[in-house]
Formats: structure tokens, C-alpha cells, sequence
């Protein structure tokens, strides 16, 4: 997981930096990636924000659901979406694997996948998902990739949060947590 939010840092998002990290059986990286733009797209000439829109209507409200008698046509400024153009994190670790195979892998990801991106995850083989935040877990597109999870039996667990901040803790500490992991990886394959 320490990898993945590593790579999170080196998103440009300003409201969320994702990291994804794919694992084999092995524990080897295979692929790791972080929400950003494709390549060859600037940073500063794409927008970062979600899709905006204005009210036409005299009131000036600015919101699409004005009953304003003189209301207007609502203008909607989609192109200025970031989720247009931005690669998710998963979708960046698969590409990133270089051909490697990420069939029976672990994906370590900050957030938990969109529908997209576990659309993609399914495809590609993955076998289990660990994320660190779930905070979107009341949106519609969370729970249609729970669905699809839970029916096609892909494992996903939240990451167990450490108690200590990692630069205070101890060899044994570390021991401690890394024999936790391969305890809850040996679960997870049996």
C-alpha cells in the first residue's frame, strides 16, 4: 500500500491523488500508476476541475434545477471535466505492467475503483483488490463495482490502518505488520 500512495503523490489532481500498485503472487511490482493525464497532454493546458454549468434564467442562480418562471436553458461546460481526460490509476498500473500478465495479481489502490476501472481490473485478471479509502461508497458507481466484484468473486478488503506512524515504529513493528500482510495473503489464497 506504501507504494501506492507514493505514487499518488505524483498526481497533479488538485482535489484527489489516486496511486494504484499491482502486485504478483511473488509480492513483485509488476505495474504501478496514479491519476494523471495521458501522455503528451500538459498538465496546464487540460482542466483539473468537474464539469460546471451556469443558469441562464434571470434569477441567476446557477443551479439546474431553478423553477424560475423566465428560466433558460441550462448551459453545461462538459469540456472543462477533468473526467474527460484524466487516466485513472488502475487503468495507468495495467498499462504500466509493460505487457507483463496481471492475471491472479493484487492491486493495491488509495481509492476504491470506480465501475470503469473495475470493469478493467475484471478484464485484465485481477484477483484481489486492497484499497485504502472508501469514501465514495455511497455513490452508484461504487456500488455497481461491488456488484460486479461480488458476482464475478473478486476479493477486495480495506487496508488494515496503521496505528503508529510508520518513522516511529520499530524493526519489530515492521515485522509484526509485514507477517500480518502474509498471513492475510495466505487467507486470501486458500
Amino acid at each position: 500500500m506504501s507504494l501506492a500512495i507514493l505514487s499518488s503523490q505524483r498526481s497533479k489532481d488538485p482535489s484527489t491523488q489516486v496511486g494504484a500498485c499491482i502486485v504478483n503472487k511473488d509480492k513483485r511490482v509488476i505495474g504501478m500508476g496514479y491519476n494523471g493525464l495521458p501522455d503528451g497532454c500538459k498538465d496546464d493546458r487540460f482542466p483539473w476541475g468537474k464539469a460546471a454549468h451556469e443558469c441562464c434564467c434571470e434569477c441567476g442562480c446557477g443551479c439546474d434545477e431553478c423553477q424560475c418562471s423566465k428560466r433558460r436553458k441550462v448551459e453545461y461546460k462538459w469540456l472543462k471535466d477533468k473526467n474527460f481526460y484524466v487516466c485513472h490509476a488502475e487503468l495507468n498500473a495495467i498499462v504500466n505492467s509493460y505487457g507483463n500478465s496481471v492475471r491472479g495479481c493484487t492491486v493495491y489502490v488509495t481509492l476504491f475503483p470506480c465501475n470503469e476501472c473495475t470493469k478493467l481490473l475484471i478484464q485484465s485478471g485481477i484477483a484481489r483488490i486492497v484499497y485504502y479509502s472508501d469514501k465514495h461508497k455511497d455513490r452508484d458507481t461504487t456500488k455497481a463495482s461491488k456488484w460486479m466484484l461480488d458476482y464475478v468473486k473478486v476479493e477486495y478488503t480495506e487496508h488494515k490502518k496503521l496505528d503508529k506512524n510508520i518513522f516511529d515504529m520499530t524493526n519489530e513493528d515492521l515485522k509484526r505488520i509485514v507477517e500480518s500482510e502474509d498471513q492475510q495473503d495466505e487467507s486470501a489464497n486458500n
